[in-house]
């Protein structure tokens, strides 16, 4: 494909020749002859001056370069586009594999596909142009919109609802029953009943062993657009905002509330009954035992606000240091 052609795709503004032909996308340090890369921060400036790529997409803003450029108001973003010209991911050819057990009673959209031993239970509605592969499971009673896509053995659990455009990749559960335990008189935990369904709207994405347990009463939420990344834990009753990022092994507690547009980078933990405001960022491996306010970015355990944790980190590096004086005052002979 001309870099021409992709300039025109992308809506990006061509510096360069436009004759140059691309056969690919790479990274800027792997990237050679024939290849599109991208930079995205100007500290990367020197490496997209040595990259071997046949053409770059940087920022509006970023230095001129002597290689083919795609001047763009989101290079990362473009860059991914750019990705979906020269990947297909494989098409599934709507039918049900003979294999497949699928309820009489459960209603089925137009050019599903349903993979091989695919179990899909009684009282199941899913919306048309569905993907199923080997193994998901579907719940009874589970509500599925348009286009939704499992991967191998992602599992929806009873009466759980679920958006349009919605993906679950290798092994995410949607529903499994909340922690909830309750000690009787002679000191042994009863489980309490899970009764309340999870629920995810359109355009969620939840990643590979990722898991939004179902409530007690009410419902566990994950609001339009949010992603949850591999192994990432939503306890019961919980609620993750719109447009909310959680990265790897982010635990939630139960009834924690996450707003919108929220980063919790991996292995951050939120306890039980929180709230992260709107636009909040907890740097990875946070532990976040109480609410954090909009727009905040916090650090550490107990998590605070990050420029804060820099400067106690800072310090941590010198604690020798500054003890010094003291341990030898104390080890000093008496009357020195």
């Amino acid at each position: 494909m001309k870099l021409s052609e992709i300039a025109a795709a992308l809506g990006a503004r061509l510096e360069g020749s436009g004759a140059v032909e691309i056969a690919g996308v790479a990274g800027i340090e792997e990237a050679g002859p024939g290849q599109l890369t991208f930079v995205a921060n100007p500290k990367y400036a020197a490496a997209a001056r040595t990259t071997r790529a046949s053409a770059v997409i940087v920022a509006e803003d970023f230095p001129a370069l002597a290689t083919a450029t795609l001047r763009s108001k989101n290079s990362y973003l473009d860059f991914a586009r750019a990705l979906e010209l020269f990947y297909q991911p494989p098409q599934y050819v709507p039918g049900v594999h003979p294999t497949a057990v699928v309820h009489p009673s459960a209603k089925i959209g137009k050019n599903a596909s349903i993979g091989p031993y695919v179990v899909v239970d009684q009282d199941v509605e899913i919306g048309e142009g569905c993907v199923l592969l080997a193994h998901a499971v579907l719940y009874r009673g589970a509500r599925i919109g348009r286009n939704f896509f499992a991967h191998a053995h992602a599992v929806v659990r009873e009466h759980c609802r679920v958006g349009d455009n919605v993906i679950l990749q290798n092994g995410a559960v949607i529903g499994a029953d909340g922690f909830g335990f309750a000690k009787d008189d002679r000191g042994r935990w009863q489980k309490i009943v899970q009764s309340g369904p999870a629920v995810l709207e359109d355009d969620v994405e939840v990643q590979a062993l990722a898991c939004v347990d179902r409530a007690s009463v009410g419902e566990t939420r994950v609001r339009r657009g949010a992603k949850l990344d591999n192994l990432v834990q939503v306890g019961h009753g919980s609620t993750v905002g719109e447009g909310s990022l959680l990265c790897a092994q982010v635990g939630l507690a139960g009834s924690t509330e996450i707003g919108k547009n929220v980063i919790l980078a991996g292995q951050v933990g939120v306890a039980g009954h929180c709230r992260v405001g709107d636009g909040a960022v907890a740097t990875a491996q946070s532990g976040i035992p109480s609410d954090v306010a909009d727009g905040k970015m916090v650090s550490g355990y107990p998590a605070i606000e990050n420029k804060q944790w820099l400067r106690c980190v800072a310090l941590f590096e010198r604690l020798p240091e500054l003890t010094k004086p003291l341990r030898m005052k104390k080890e000093a002979p008496a009357g020195s």
